[in-house]
């Protein structure tokens, strides 16, 4: 029986469903149930009957899933500098920057809640803050950006609190990459091989001599170098994410202090002074 809303000298607007796409789910694994849609798609929850707050709960719950899969990339990626399997490592960074880059985005959508709109569910949020985002701390120890006392933030959740003290305890992807410049013939300082990696990332004078040798010298050292320019890659795109950060919560709440307890916007600003790799900055000058 044809279907008396479309005929077929009327079919222009019209797609039909092929007779080989599978309709029938009873005993199959469907799209919904491989991605578990139901769980995804119901873990929105607003608090308040105010129109915004789904949109507020939405970007912040997808940008836990960006960050928890750049997470997971920054993960392989010190995995394959370990092995000496840097095609593989330059692939996965490359697609960590591309996620910052899909983050930065998403700023620009939550900048559209206005700050009367937002006002009207914020104290819902209670003490909640992005700053207790685990996805976000576990991103910055795997960087180098270590601080061992924001652990306290996480004692709540002993799973959680676990894996990030074991990620502040362990050589970041930068340190990785200097192990390579040592292993590679350049002269690096033994304390810089050798240190507490729980500390924050202390610049090397050494570290940036290396690094003037393999820039002057490109060609010799080509994987070095493209290594090198990946990790400015993140560093690039990370700085502009905390910078639209900083800027959307400036549109929005101004200088107001955060439900969490920081200062708001000046404590954003701080993070922005923040190298993870600052020979491969200061090099430039040096060149």
């Amino acid at each position: 029986m044809s279907c008396p809303y479309h005929s077929d000298k009327d079919s222009s607007n019209y797609r039909k469903v092929e007779d080989s796409i599978h309709t029938d789910f009873k005993d199959d694994m469907s799209y919904g149930d491989y991605l578990c849609l139901e769980q995804v798609l119901s873990a929105q929850k607003p608090l308040t009957n105010e129109h915004d707050e789904m949109l507020f709960i939405s970007i912040h719950q997808a940008s836990e899933i960006w960050l928890k899969l750049a997470g997971f990339e920054l993960t392989e990626a010190i995995k394959n500098v370990q092995e000496g399997d840097f095609g593989h490592a330059f692939k996965v960074i490359a697609r960590v920057k591309q996620i910052f880059v899909q983050l930065t985005q998403s700023w620009s959508v939550l900048s559209t809640l206005t700050p009367v709109d937002y006002m009207k569910f914020r104290d819902a949020l209670g003490h909640s803050s992005g700053f207790q985002s685990y996805g976000y701390r576990k991103l910055e120890f795997l960087l180098g950006n270590k601080n061992a006392a924001l652990l306290k933030v996480h004692e709540s959740n002993p799973a959680v609190h676990a894996e990030l003290k074991q990620t502040c305890d362990s050589p970041s992807l930068y340190d990785e990459v200097i192990k390579v410049l040592a292993n590679s013939g350049f002269a690096i300082d033994a304390d810089m091989l050798d240190r507490d990696f729980t500390r924050p990332y202390p610049k090397s004078d050494s570290v940036l001599q290396a690094w003037i040798q393999v820039y002057e010298n490109a060609d010799q050292y080509f994987e070095l170098y493209e290594l090198a320019e990946k990790l400015m890659d993140i560093e690039d795109a990370f700085q502009q994410w905390r910078f639209k950060h900083m800027y959307t919560v400036q549109r929005i709440i101004g200088n107001k202090m955060g439900t969490g307890g920081s200062s708001g916007v000046s404590f954003l600003k701080k993070a922005l002074d923040i190298s993870f790799f600052p020979e491969l900055l200061d090099l430039r000058t040096q060149l």
